[in-house]
């Protein structure tokens, strides 16, 4: 890689470590995500404690964190490997971001949008998974565990670049280890559903 390639990789892992949950939590007047809820600083933990504008506005801003880093990157390289390297750096910055701690989210709507920026063909199959998903069991971590699952097949099937491969597959791997409470919740018959209070 060379130092450009690099220095959008650390962008990219900067812009993502921006926290959309707790920026639009203080704006709001909200509690803090990571206080309260699920203490998940994330969209749906939102969703619980202000509804559905907050909740919108942190799915929004998320997603753009893994956007837009990606599109950017594109300016100046068109190297899947280096795009998969921005991507995944924008997706930990998510995961551990600088500015609040390493304590982020668990990266579903950061991935949509790193997804959207490299391919957009897997993205809208990710993204059609989760909303039949959501609309038949009505619970986001399901929703977002079997999308999760699937998008390594999806990649795979639409856009097989090996850089592509490798880093969705690591990310849905770190997706599945962020739900881990979320799945024994599931295996208990005790996780909460979409718009639930908690």
């Amino acid at each position: 890689m060379t130092t450009i390639d690099l220095g959008l990789v650390l962008l990219g892992y900067l812009f993502g470590s921006i926290s959309t949950a707790i920026l639009v939590a203080r704006a709001m007047g909200l509690p803090d995500p990571r206080t309260q809820g699920s203490k998940n600083p994330g969209a749906t933990n939102v969703l619980r404690l202000g509804g559905k504008k907050a909740a919108a506005l942190t799915l929004f801003g998320d997603s753009l964190k893994g956007l837009l880093p990606v599109l950017a990157a594109r300016l100046f390289s068109d190297d899947p490997v280096v795009l998969a390297a921005v991507a995944m750096a924008a997706f930990l910055g998510h995961l551990f971001p600088v500015f609040f701690g390493f304590r982020g989210g668990k990266g579903v709507a950061t991935a949509l949008g790193v997804l959207l920026a490299l391919s957009w063909p897997v993205a809208l199959a990710v993204l059609a998974t989760w909303l039949f998903m959501a609309k038949v069991v009505r619970i986001s971590s399901l929703s977002a565990l079997t999308a999760a699952v699937l998008a390594p097949a999806y990649t795979w099937l639409l856009d097989p670049q090996p850089a592509y491969l490798a880093m969705v597959g690591a990310m849905s791997a770190l997706l599945l280890l962020r739900h881990r409470s979320n799945i024994q919740k599931l295996l208990r018959g005790e996780e909460g559903r979409i718009g639930e209070k908690s």
